[in-house]
């Protein structure tokens, strides 16, 4: 499973982790996906997207119907 949201394109990031003693751990900054269903009313369905919570912003701003058609869905 990909961990990339569908509608920004974020993914996750690599970095170190520091300690103290500046021991250094790598890490990953994973992004904050969701499995959400929403609604189209104007073609009747239901579409399921993987979209970090910035995404489900987007799609309240812009409204489901612009951005998917803008995805291709």
């Amino acid at each position: 499973m990909s961990r990339i949201c569908e509608v920004t394109g974020k993914t996750g990031l690599v970095g170190h982790q520091v300690s103290h003693s500046n021991k250094k751990k790598l890490i990953k900054q994973l992004p904050n996906l969701h499995k959400k269903r929403f609604y189209i009313p104007e073609e009747d369905r239901w579409v399921t997207l993987k979209v970090s919570g910035n995404g489900v912003r987007t799609i309240s701003k812009r409204g489901i119907a612009t951005v998917a058609r803008e995805l291709g869905i």
